[in-house]
């Protein structure tokens, strides 16, 4: 049996993608990567992000040592590693390039020395594009996020899309929005000089 031609997507083009609203999933059993741009979008409002009492006690505790960019790839395996999951090998790899080239990120979550949270997204301009978090310990992935938006607050980033707005991210302030208001949003945000990962 003949096997599938890879489909891993062009660096540039992702971020061209990007810069006008539209993200890659893979589909179906075959692995086919299909383009969304949502209407209405989802976002995290960044200057009312809300954490749970609960949790901020959780991360006064340090319960957990949280990293930047060190475990990217292992990120996006944990975070495909489900029985339904839209993260192909295909799509992993493509943003492998992207961390390459300084715009994929993951948030990390350790205890004892393992990896039992995170999330990982695409940085461009001003803008934070959340792809995805997993979690094998509790909070882990909560604390992951929260450490997000501090570093996102304090290096002048003013968009948090999280594509859409599941139960999970509304406890925290996810919100939609109309599609043309994320455009706008968005095309304010690009221009922005806006620096997530450590030189």
């Amino acid at each position: 049996m003949r096997s599938r031609p890879r489909q891993t997507l062009d660096p540039d083009l992702l971020l061209r993608a990007y810069a006008l609203g539209w993200f890659p999933m893979g589909t179906g059993r075959r692995g086919r990567i299909e383009w969304f741009s949502p209407d209405p979008r989802g976002i995290i409002p960044l200057d009312t992000f809300h954490a749970p009492s609960r949790l901020r006690r959780v991360v006064r505790q340090s319960r957990f040592e949280v990293r930047f960019d060190t475990a990217y790839e292992a990120v996006m395996r944990a975070c495909a590693d489900r029985e339904e999951t839209w993260i192909t090998e295909d799509i992993l790899q493509s943003y492998l390039a992207l961390f390459r080239l300084g715009h994929g990120h993951s948030v990390e979550t350790w205890q004892d020395g393992q990896l039992v949270g995170g999330l990982y997204g695409v940085s461009l301009g001003g803008a934070f594009f959340g792809e995805s978090m997993f979690h094998t310990a509790t909070d882990a992935s909560k604390v992951a996020l929260v450490a997000l938006v501090e570093r996102l607050r304090a290096r002048g980033f003013v968009l948090l899309d999280t594509q859409w707005v599941t139960p999970h991210l509304a406890q925290f302030g996810g919100t939609e929005i109309r599609r043309a208001e994320y455009l706008a949003r968005l095309e304010a945000a690009l221009p922005l000089s806006c620096v997530f990962g450590d030189a």
